[in-house]
């Protein structure tokens, strides 16, 4: 009996822990690191990371240990790279979300700041560095605010040259060691996921197309081989998807290294010629392969044969997502970034003779256990043509019946579960040149920790299922990516234990605007919707986006001048009067791809109607929020929200 009392006793205790919830703000504090780069000796790296509420230069040992910050600025670095000589780092900031990135040189203890680019109405995209670091390669808008001219810039002198002038839309992706020969990726005007490259000539400024081409086709992730006279690159040329591959700048031949099943996702080749590795997006998990090119006849089969040498694959911490993968000068180590949904984003070295793997940096959970976190599960569920659609179903009762074969429609589900009683939120990703993959998302988290299920949907237009998949939603086929939707929204009622009259959507940027399309065309479906960013009216979009990408943004979703009518037709603007749905907007004034114009209009529609919309601009964002301030006033807000029509 006392064993009993005390077993009663102990339970009674740990109810509170075991009912512990943490808010918002711990969730919004959980911390992530990328973007490593190593100095040229190998013994340290620089990195990304947002400890401070924005993404800042942080330095540290690559062994591991104290990292020290270097930058401190009110608005994110996006992307820092260590000189070769090893004489300091280049990093890019633009101010209040613009885009407008513009190039600084930091001494390596941070002590020293140099403006590279001064024009904050220019945008500048960086390209590469020159393999003794004086020189790096770029594209910007200074000369025509919608096209981007090829530079090179002396770090010594500070001395920029035009490299190649084209109006176009340009973007440096690989340059050779001494510099002579760059290669161009240039954006597509006449289809979607589609672009060419070309060969500069750093001294003739000559330019040579190497990728002629007549349907869309894709080629990316590009490096010059050791021999010089070739590059490693990723195409969907010859199939669904993009494939490992080499070209002879001569003949300009491309060989096929894999067999490409699933897109390769990023490929990188050490400075020294030693080692190659590359990622393979299966299914949305990342697969890491390495090869160690010391040996002769492995370097020459990844130089000139048709088929890859041995490769090694690299055992990952958990299933998940890859990135920002580097080599070491000497080419002994690669350093990559890992996220898994369980795992926030942190910095992992593989080291090529020991075969050991080590986590570097450790990113703060804020004290929220990494065993509270959700995995999702890879479902795939009919629509209305047949196809089969991919999504990550995250439940906050992972042992829920999901784990056993789904139910049959109008079938009862296993024992222990009940029907139709949780909340669930759809959400749509970006693009629609996107994928949703399963990587770490504390918002997810948070949700999941209020009790709600999150069912994040790679709808047709998503990239990573085949070149095929990906232009479903083409121009005229647009809206049959919000059919899919409407699917995810029956199969969620059928198998995936969701409450009918509790389903929200949300989404950003191209997922706003599927947000918008799923409440006017099926204004039944849905308790809630938020849209961040998002497109309500095609034709303001098309003329108010920059300039450079317009063109772009036309072949994706049609053009003005020929498809006026039908861009009005579909536009959630025009059908505002079917929304019924509480909607929160959210917003940044300083968006260059979305204007907030966009959310202006459908707000004041629906406040003049006396629709239930609420509405958060932000003067200091872009594209989207990112700011840890923002952030931490406004999902509080979406949260309630939520609350209010969902539980």
């Amino acid at each position: 009996m006392k064993k009993i009392f005390f077993l009663l006793a102990l339970f009674a205790f740990c109810l509170p822990v075991l009912a512990q919830k943490y808010d918002i703000e711990r969730y919004l504090n959980i911390r992530s690191a990328g973007s490593p780069s190593f100095s040229p000796d190998g013994k340290r790296i620089a990195f990304l990371t947002n400890i401070t509420g924005t993404s800042q230069v942080w330095t540290m040992d690559a062994g591991g240990g104290y990292p020290e910050q270097i930058t401190a600025y009110q608005d994110n670095v996006s992307f820092v790279k260590w000189l070769p000589d090893g004489k300091g780092l280049i990093f890019g900031k633009a101010v209040g979300g613009n885009e407008n990135t513009q190039f600084f040189l930091l001494s390596n203890d941070g002590a020293e700041i140099k403006e590279l680019t001064n024009n904050p109405n220019v945008r500048h995209n960086f390209g590469d560095l020159s393999k003794d670091g004086t020189r790096i390669f770029y594209t910007s808008n200074k000369r025509d605010r919608n096209w981007f001219d090829v530079y090179s810039m002396n770090l010594v002198e500070g001395k920029e040259e035009l490299l190649y002038q084209d109006n176009s839309s340009n973007f440096v992706v690989a340059v050779s060691d001494d510099g002579s020969k760059v290669i161009v990726s240039r954006s597509s005007v006449r289809f979607s996921l589609d672009n060419d490259l070309y060969l500069i000539d750093a001294k003739t400024k000559k330019a040579t197309h190497l990728t002629p081409h007549d349907k869309a086709t894709q080629y990316g992730d590009v490096h010059f081989l050791p021999d010089g006279n070739s590059i490693l690159f990723g195409t969907n040329q010859n199939g669904e998807f993009m494939a490992l591959s080499r070209m002879d700048l001569q003949t300009k031949k491309i060989e096929t290294l894999n067999n490409a099943n699933w897109d390769l996702d990023a490929a990188e080749i050490s400075r020294n010629g030693n080692a190659a590795a590359w990622t393979i997006n299966k299914e949305g998990f990342s697969q890491l392969y390495v090869n160690d090119l010391t040996k002769r006849e492995k370097r020459a089969n990844l130089i000139s044969q048709e088929s890859l040498p041995q490769f090694e694959i690299i055992k990952l911490p958990a299933s998940g997502v890859v990135g920002g993968i580097e080599f070491s000068n000497d080419g002994s180590k690669l350093a990559f970034t890992f996220s898994g949904a369980k795992y926030n984003a942190d910095i992992w070295i593989y080291d090529l003779k020991t075969k050991k793997i080590t986590q570097v940096t450790k990113s703060s959970t804020l004290g929220i256990p990494q065993s509270s976190f959700v995995e999702p599960q890879l479902i795939k569920y009919k629509t209305f043509d047949g196809r089969e659609i991919p999504a990550w179903y995250y439940r906050p009762d992972p042992k829920g019946f999901l784990t056993n074969p789904p139910p049959k429609p109008n079938e009862k589900p296993p024992l222990g579960v009940e029907p139709s009683t949780r909340p669930v939120i759809v959400s749509v990703h970006g693009g629609p040149e996107g994928q949703e993959r399963p990587g770490f998302n504390p918002l997810y988290q948070y949700y999941l920790s209020r009790g709600y299920a999150i069912l994040a949907t790679n709808v047709r237009g998503s990239t990573g299922y085949g070149k095929t998949f990906s232009h479903l939603d083409d121009v005229e086929k647009r809206e049959d990516s919000v059919r899919d939707l409407a699917a995810a929204v029956q199969w969620l009622k059928t198998q995936g234990g969701a409450d009918p009259k509790r389903i929200a959507v949300m989404g950003g940027s191209y997922g706003g605007y599927m947000t918008m399309a799923a409440i006017t065309l099926y204004p039944e479906l849905f308790a809630a919707a938020v849209n961040t960013v998002g497109i309500v009216n095609w034709e303001t979009f098309l003329k108010n986006t920059s300039g450079y990408r317009r063109r772009q943004r036309e072949v994706e979703y049609g053009m003005l001048d020929k498809d006026i009518d039908f861009l009005r037709r579909i536009s959630p603007i025009a059908k505002v009067d079917k929304i019924k749905t509480p909607l929160f907007v959210i917003h940044g004034k300083n968006d260059p791809r979305v204007p907030y114009t966009e959310a202006e209009q459908i707000v004041k529609v629906l406040r003049k109607r006396g629709a239930t919309v609420e509405y958060k601009l932000f003067d200091d964002e872009g594209h989207g929020i990112a700011k840890l301030k923002n952030r931490l006033e406004l999902y509080p807000l979406v949260a309630d929200f939520l609350d209010k029509y969902m539980k």
